[in-house]
């Protein structure tokens, strides 16, 4: 008995061939039927070993397929999904920097307490002790900022400089780690400087070395030798100096400081110290206000604006121009392969499975653009953030929640933007499908 069987296949272009490919274009073929030769009892389709025809083919092989059977056209809609998935994580990583990540478990024991009106105004030196006194503070620490130049005024010099007191100042911030030899020396050397280990790499400062910082709002330069390098999380990025080294070269700073940092017996003291210190100096001629150390790192973010709303608004214009980009891909795709979905249902699939493929090759195209732009944001955050022009005190990283985040959204725009045009395409008639021209 002859058991050898016809394989037919259709393209896209609706050129038949027996076995092989289609000469006459690019396009995949589509099983259509077989034939027994021997007569109706078999019809499994057989073909020589090592034969490349459509019996290799499986479900997600032909999703793969047909999701760039246009090439062109599909390679722009990942390209623009990518795109708009960079934007969607960059928007994410600022979000997670300014108002999610809490830094240190330390730093939540911490409060700032600065002059009331504004920054530019200093606090009398003897609040410390008065500070000292309110129930539940460890220890307090007064921490000016000295501004200055490095160098020159170019960006890429620009750094942190704060004075403070040696003495007192591991013991509000436990976080900061130096060996107890250089913290020693720093304490007992009144020039001595303590530097972040991130700038002692990028200036290629050791310990002893001279650092001198031009005066710009007090009329002193500074002559420091390194005698420390502290490592801290997050990178601060600053340098810390003894402030009566200021006090003895400038007449208008002894007894005053730019801010008081405290230390809490424990997170819970932090809100009821800072009313209590607060209600201390209401009526002082310099009043204070006093807040938790993120708090008082969201006031530079609030001097920008309304920075969450734009960040909303961009994420959602982001999402909105990514559905309509994936939704018009996708119904014009499936729009063009009226007459396949035809072929299908004549082989036996079924409305659920036609909509299943076409929704998966829209979610396939989505993922990888997802994966691409998430790619492209953590590159793009990780050379601004090396960058030598770049400074900030938050925290700016893409982690691995974000990559979920993104991906997830990207697949849920594929899936919602698809629905639509392959429902429709589920329930097109086969004898309609088969008479379609387009």
């Amino acid at each position: 008995m002859d058991d050898r069987v016809t394989v037919s296949a259709e393209c896209a272009e609706g050129n038949f061939r027996l076995g092989g490919g289609c000469g006459e274009c690019s396009h995949s073929f589509i099983l259509v039927g077989c034939m027994d030769y021997a007569g109706p009892q078999s019809c499994t389709p057989r073909l020589p070993w090592g034969s490349s025809g459509v019996l290799n083919m499986t479900l997600s092989r032909f999703v793969t397929k047909n999701a760039f059977r246009n090439k062109r056209r599909s390679i722009l809609t990942v390209l623009s999904i990518a795109f708009s998935l960079l934007l969607l994580t960059l928007m994410m990583t600022i979000w997670r920097a300014f108002y999610l990540d809490q830094g240190s478990a330390e730093s939540a024991e911490r409060l700032v307490v600065r002059h009331r009106v504004s920054l530019t105004f200093n606090l009398p030196g003897y609040y410390r002790e008065k500070i000292r006194a309110v129930p539940g503070v460890v220890a307090v620490v007064p921490v000016s900022w000295f501004g200055g130049v490095y160098k020159d005024q170019k960006p890429e010099n620009f750094f942190a400089r704060f004075g403070t007191d040696p003495e007192e100042f591991f013991k509000v911030f436990r976080d900061i780690q130096m060996p107890d030899e250089q913290r020693l020396a720093w304490q007992r050397d009144r020039q001595g400087v303590i530097v972040d280990d991130t700038l002692a790499k990028k200036y290629g400062w050791k310990l002893g070395d001279r650092i001198v910082l031009k005066g710009d709002i007090y009329p002193v330069d500074l002559e420091l030798y390194v005698r420390g390098i502290f490592t801290s999380y997050p990178d601060n990025k600053s340098v810390y100096f003894n402030a009566k080294y200021v006090e003895e070269a400038v007449d208008s700073f002894k007894g005053r400081a730019g801010t008081f940092s405290i230390l809490a017996a424990s997170p819970g003291d932090v809100s009821r110290i800072a009313s209590t210190i607060d209600d201390t100096f209401h009526n002082s001629p310099q009043p204070t206000k006093s807040e938790s150390e993120k708090a008082f790192g969201l006031e530079f973010v609030a001097m920008l604006g309304n920075v969450k709303a734009f960040i909303l608004m961009i994420c959602s214009a982001v999402v909105f121009a990514t559905l309509l980009v994936s939704a018009n891909t996708m119904a014009m795709s499936i729009r063009e392969r009226t007459r396949e979905v035809a072929v299908l249902k004549t082989l036996g699939f079924t409305r659920q499975s036609v909509l299943g493929l076409f929704v998966s090759e829209a979610v396939a195209l989505a993922v990888l653009g997802g994966v691409i732009g998430v790619g492209l944001a953590y590159l793009l955050i990780y050379l601004v953030t090396h960058s030598p022009q770049f400074f900030s005190f938050y925290n700016m990283k893409v982690t691995l929640g974000m990559w979920a985040v993104a991906i997830f959204v990207s697949g849920l725009v594929g899936l919602v933007s698809s629905l639509f045009p392959s429902y429709h395409a589920s329930q097109v008639n086969i004898v309609d499908g088969l008479r379609h021209i387009g």
